[in-house]
């Protein structure tokens, strides 16, 4: 997860949290990936929150994006989110941290290479950073398969927690993310599976101004310093938890999960 809240300012509370898994060879090179992005946005006007909140990912928006209506883009999000996809399989972590980016004039970091441009205009310095921690992550899971399995990344967001703001007290906004990723063979059964969480926080004052915000890394990422142990009396940490559901799924289809 590459997560920032730079778009945050008055009367706006927001998260954008770039998501990627990967299927790496033995070598070390992807053989598939998949991104998204859970944009999560809130209007704090006059301190108000939505507990009620829905939201849905860039994928999941499609067409409703607009990205191609409100901007200059010739190609949807999702669009150019699966031709960096389909770039960057061959590659290995240190090729994709590798790609180069320049600057354009609305700030963004867009691609240098000609080709990958071509089908990828927008900024991909958030997609860089998750799947090369995709590649590098340590916790991932083995599996063995032939070239018939496929992929998939999901993304729930709440933000029931969150809390309005008054004139004597701030509030905080508390857009919380699950992410979880799933290899399925030609059956439809699980061959491996992760999940993840991020937990971000903004706080906000009456007046709709952002605060101070907070957030440490996933839940995978903290690992212990998590503290689930030290302060919820639990039996195990959250990833290792996280992960003994992760593996109790495979060999399972998506109905025997639900």
């Amino acid at each position: 997860v590459a997560l920032n809240t730079d778009s945050s300012a008055a009367d706006n509370a927001q998260v954008d949290a770039t998501f990627a898994a990967v299927v790496l060879d033995q070598a070390g090179k992807i053989v598939s990936c998949r991104i998204d992005c859970a944009q999560n946005k809130m209007d704090v006007t006059d301190g108000a929150v939505d507990t009620e909140a829905s939201f849905l990912t860039k994928m999941e928006l499609g067409d409703d994006y607009n990205m191609v209506k409100f901007s200059d883009a010739t190609i949807e999000w999702y669009d150019q989110a699966k031709n960096f996809e389909a770039y960057v399989v061959g590659k290995t972590a240190a090729e994709v941290e590798a790609i180069e980016t320049t600057v354009n004039e609305e700030g963004n970091n867009v691609a240098v290479d000609e080709e990958l441009f071509a089908g990828c205009s927008i900024s991909i310095e958030d997609f860089i950073t998750a799947v090369v921690k995709a590649c590098n992550d340590e916790k991932g899971s083995t599996f063995t398969a032939g070239s018939d399995f496929t992929l998939g990344v999901a993304a729930i967001s709440t933000a029931d927690e969150s809390v309005a703001a008054t004139e004597e007290e701030d509030g905080v906004v508390k857009m919380y993310s699950h992410f979880g990723a799933a290899v399925v063979d030609q059956e439809g059964k699980i061959l491996a599976a992760l999940t993840d969480a991020t937990q971000p926080q903004i706080a906000i004052n009456a007046a709709g101004e952002i605060g101070d915000i907070t957030f440490n890394g996933t839940k995978r990422e903290l690992g212990p310093d998590y503290n689930m142990v030290k302060f919820g009396a639990a039996i195990a940490e959250w990833d290792e938890q996280a992960k003994a559901f992760a593996d109790f799924t495979v060999g399972k289809t998506a109905d025997e999960v639900l």
